[in-house]
């Protein structure tokens, strides 16, 4: 019998169909991932991290959008020392704008690259950037990007987040030289500003400037908000004055002042007599531990009532340390203005009539009750408004550290609400700390007994029908 004989030609037919199909789909793979390629970070990165961490909020894409500028972002990284999160948050903003490009700079290769940029003596960390645009810059090291702080309470460290914070407010520095000035009032004996606050005010990209009243005539016209920061010794009445004219025709002033030893500062104080607010004598002291902190009933831990400065604080649930405080007891509103009271003490507070030379907490005959408030804010319908802490040391790193820097936030939303909130500044780190789930004992019992007990039964039964039913099936 004669086998059937195969046909080489069809074969050959089938061979080359089949290598034509092959070389079409891996064209079109080719092109797909080319084409892939091609697409922006954000249409081919999807941010799943529990703090968003590659995300870039609205107030970035709005500066980012506006932009008419080109922007360089220039990476100093070594090779292989790579911060995947910078990157990935650095492709972002380049796939955001065609002003926007980002180009590395390996120290090894180009060692006095940074020097331009930083002040001399200091040092410069892998994975630092620096914006430019035309000839403004910013330098941003890679501590501003990755923020540790110390919490006081629990003697250990949290870590944040900021690099969107960090290179948004780089962008609009180096974009807008309009920035918002805020001058510092001097002359009687102020304080530095805390380095926290300063840095702050840096990041928001408000300038600073000191200023003296007794050499000048008037408020410089750009000054968005003048600080006044615990002052030793009283202003003169002539400042007072200028002080009042300027807020009622519309400047912001934001002031920092507590009780001062051996001295008092009775036309500082003045200022708000016309809006009903009046210092109260002596320090205060709380009677209800509920309202201070660090066993020291003069580090007050007042409520917050509910306003555009403290909401956020409210919602976070963080508590404001305000230690060795006047009291201000809120009146009648002689003036246009709305006066709010920000902070409150308890009903149990006092005022304490020795001050500094008290030598003990206990309420002694002659001290004041309260309650009193220990933050106001005034507001003109026409833009002017003062905002006024009764604290002199509030703002102390070691008090704001022991806030969990509720102290700063405080005060940089009270910076915000005088001169404006930009896109820039509305822009807050991210925590990086572990969020953990907490259950009560009864439903990790309850867990417990599904986990180990009715789960695990449950595939046994089912286990068991399976192959019941599968031998009464072979019968």
């Amino acid at each position: 019998m004669n086998k059937p004989r195969k046909n080489p030609t069809g074969a050959m037919r089938g061979g080359m169909y089949s290598a034509v199909v092959t070389a079409v789909v891996l064209a079109i793979l080719i092109a797909v991932n080319v084409a892939v390629s091609a697409l922006p970070a954000s249409a081919t990165e999807y941010d799943i991290s529990a703090s968003k961490l590659y995300s870039v909020t609205s107030n970035t894409k709005s500066v980012v959008n506006a932009l008419t500028e080109d922007v360089t972002i220039y990476w100093i990284v070594q090779a292989d020392q790579e911060d995947a999160v910078i990157e990935k948050l650095l492709n972002r903003y380049a796939s955001l704008s065609d002003h926007i490009e980002v180009e590395k700079r390996n120290p090894d290769v180009y060692p006095t690259f940074a020097e331009e940029y930083i002040d001399e003596g200091d040092a410069v960390y892998n994975n630092s950037l620096v914006v430019e645009c035309g000839e403004r810059s910013r330098y941003i090291p890679y501590t501003d990007i990755y923020i540790t702080d110390a919490d006081m309470y629990s003697y250990s460290y949290s870590t944040s987040f900021d690099g969107e914070g960090a290179i948004t407010s780089a962008i609009d520095y180096v974009t807008n030289p309009d920035q918002p000035s805020a001058y510092t009032l001097t002359g009687h004996g102020e304080s530095e500003l805390p380095a926290t606050f300063a840095d702050s005010l840096e990041k928001e990209n408000i300038t600073l400037e000191e200023l003296s009243l007794l050499n000048t005539d008037e408020i410089p016209e750009d000054a968005d908000v003048l600080i006044v920061y615990a002052p030793q010794s009283d202003i003169s009445e002539d400042e007072a004055e200028m002080l009042s004219d300027y807020v009622s025709g519309g400047g912001k002033l934001l002031v920092m002042a507590g009780p001062v030893q051996d001295a008092e500062l009775t036309n500082l104080y003045s200022i708000l007599e016309p809006y009903g607010v009046t210092p109260v004598e002596g320090v205060v002291v709380e009677g209800d531990r509920a309202h201070y902190a660090l066993t020291t009933p003069a580090a007050l831990m007042p409520d917050m009532a509910s306003s555009t400065i403290t909401d956020a604080l409210i919602e976070e649930g963080y508590y404001i340390i305000m230690p060795v405080a006047s009291g201000l007891e809120v009146g009648t509103n002689s003036t246009s203005a709305t006066v709010t009271s920000l902070l409150t003490t308890s009903d149990a507070a006092f005022s304490k009539l020795a001050g500094y030379d008290m030598t003990t907490y206990e309420k002694e005959d002659g001290d004041i009750d309260g309650p009193f408030s220990l933050a106001v804010s005034v507001e003109y319908g026409d833009g002017g408004g003062i905002v006024w802490f009764s604290s002199s040391s509030y703002l102390n790193d070691l008090y704001n550290a022991y806030s969990s820097g509720a102290n700063n936030d405080l005060t940089m939303n009270a910076v915000s609400s005088l001169v404006g909130e930009s896109e820039a500044m509305a822009i807050r780190s991210k925590s990086l700390n572990y969020n953990y789930l907490t259950i009560s004992d009864s439903t990790a019992g309850l867990l417990k007994v599904l986990m180990i007990g009715v789960l695990p039964l449950a595939f046994l039964a089912a286990g068991i029908a399976v192959v019941v039913r599968r031998r009464r099936l072979l019968k």
